[in-house]
């Protein structure tokens, strides 16, 4: 009745016909009141049929989206396999051409929210095309829809949590659908897929606002409410500590957020980065702060008996679906150095920079000549055009660390070259810097704009504090993975997991021999 199945979905279709902004902000409450529900309206609209908002012909939406958007329906998005989550090329559910107008599905996905309960699926498989007379395989999206047969599904997972939300493995046993159920171009499926996913990362960094909210608001008034020693516990440094830490936190990740939907509202079309960089902090920063709150609510915190322990199983899985945030910080740290590798290769310091950037990036997602220049362009910036007068050493520093960050970057791919790809020590520690350089603009681009505007001394005051313990916090892990990319213990870190592996764990026979 709320119309929070269609959110985005043009009011002609039946949707509410909201712009990225308000989606994610109604996505935000929803997510601070239960994570199972999140996810089922996430899982529906943001990646569900989301490649049908994208890609649907005007005849496909008219058929399908009434129904999605007013609930009547329920969308599930089919990508992961079992042997294929991050390296998302490598699915093997298989789509033949039939040669009548139809296509043949065999195959299997994994871990499918909605699944069994969902009535429309949008499933990603391989189909077989020539490319200059040769015979090679691409990804294409068909919809798929319930009670077609062949289509069944495993038992209901028994998950850590998120458990009111159905998730099944779906199957497809010679699934016949009409050539009218693909969804966009034939053999585009994974940029496609790819497209739908940042929509998807997004809403999963709002959502992840969203708890944080909550578990403040309870922690809050825990310990303004349990009284040690004469005094609430409110009134103890270490306390007061720990809900100044999470009410920046929420602060930090709520601005990167926001930072990115003005700027999809102002015309961005591609914000695979800034999505990517808003699903790896919110995740992490919604772990710590839950973390964080249920150490203030102590005991409490771990009975069943209170929402801690569950708002703490719902949080965990933000940090794997939608892409893992290894996967995901791999994916920032190469989209990155793709621009000055270029310049790098003109100067003949690095040659053939095309194939050694272009085939990882193909399972991690689809790198634009945008997505690269963009962050090309932030590296060469030295100063901000705009920031409120008392952030002007905030400012400063911030600058100072962009043209930091921007000579490791160069630095680092004269040492590595080519290695580069397959070394994730480094790439870790540039996916870092380059999440922490963002996320301390979009504070500083908020707090300059609240600082100017009409609020109260009080808010000011409230907002200034916020900004100062965010922004420091950030610049302390900025300065650690700076440091880190001269002095650190890669290679040790590297042989001690060798032997890890070796000896299938912690190796006690060596240790006590």
């Amino acid at each position: 009745e709320l119309g929070l199945y269609g959110l985005g979905v043009d009011e002609n279709d039946g949707g509410m016909g909201l712009g990225t902004g308000l989606c994610t902000r109604i996505f935000q409450e929803v997510s601070g009141l239960d994570g199972a529900t999140a996810v089922l309206l996430g899982a529906h609209q943001s990646i569900g049929y989301k490649a049908l908002v994208n890609e649907g012909t005007e005849e496909q939406k008219k058929k399908w989206l009434p129904d999605l958007a007013s609930g009547k329906k329920l969308a599930a998005f089919c990508l992961t396999e079992p042997g294929s989550g991050s390296d998302a090329y490598s699915i093997k559910t298989k789509a033949v051409d039939n040669g009548n107008g139809s296509y043949t599905i065999t195959g299997q996905k994994l871990w499918i929210s909605n699944g069994g309960a969902a009535d429309f699926y949008s499933v990603f498989c391989k189909t077989d095309h020539k490319v200059e007379g040769e015979e090679t395989e691409k990804i294409t999206c068909f919809v798929v829809e319930k009670g077609t047969p062949g289509l069944s599904f495993g038992e209901k997972e028994d998950k850590m949590g998120i458990r009111a939300n159905e998730t099944r493995a779906v199957y497809f046993d010679k699934v016949v659908v009409p050539e009218g159920n693909i969804l966009g171009p034939r053999g585009k499926g994974f940029k496609i897929a790819m497209k739908v996913l940042n929509s998807g990362r997004l809403s999963l960094g709002a959502g992840a606002v969203g708890g944080m909210v909550e578990i403040l608001k309870l922690a809050t008034a825990h310990a303004k409410g349990r009284v040690q020693f004469n005094r609430p516990i409110s009134e103890f440094g270490l306390i007061q500590r720990k809900l100044a830490h999470m009410a920046a936190t929420t602060y930090s990740a709520e601005s990167a957020i926001y930072l990115t939907t003005g700027l999809i509202g102002r015309g961005m079309e591609d914000y695979q980065l800034e999505s990517a960089i808003c699903k790896i902090f919110g995740s992490e920063a919604l772990w710590s702060v839950v973390d964080t709150g249920l150490q203030v609510a102590a005991g409490n915190g771990y009975m069943r008996e209170y929402p801690y322990e569950r708002i703490m199983r719902d949080a965990r899985i933000n940090l794997i679906f939608e892409g893992t945030n290894e996967i995901l910080r791999v994916f920032v740290a190469l989209a990155g150095i793709k621009g000055p590798a270029d310049n790098l290769k003109e100067l003949g310091k690095i040659t053939d920079t095309a194939s050694f950037l272009k085939a990882p990036i193909k399972s991690v997602g689809v790198l634009t000549d945008f997505a690269a220049s963009r962050l090309k362009k932030m590296m060469g910036v030295r100063h901000l055009s705009r920031h409120h007068e008392s952030l002007s050493s905030e400012a400063s520093l911030f600058s100072s660390f962009l043209a930091q960050f921007s000579i490791q970057v160069e630095n680092t791919l004269m040492v590595h070259g080519k290695k580069i790809i397959g070394n994730e020590y480094p790439q870790e520690r540039i996916a870092n810097m380059a999440i922490y350089l963002f996320v301390m603009a979009a504070l500083l681009s908020r707090t300059t704009s609240i600082l100017e505007g009409k609020e109260t001394t009080e808010r000011k005051r409230y907002v200034s504090l916020l900004f100062n313990e965010a922004f420091h916090s950030l610049r302390y892990k900025f300065m650690a993975n700076l440091k880190g990319m001269n002095k650190n213990s890669d290679k040790e870190t590297e042989e001690l997991s060798g032997l890890v592996c070796k000896e299938d764990g912690y190796g006690m026979d060596i240790i006590n021999s």
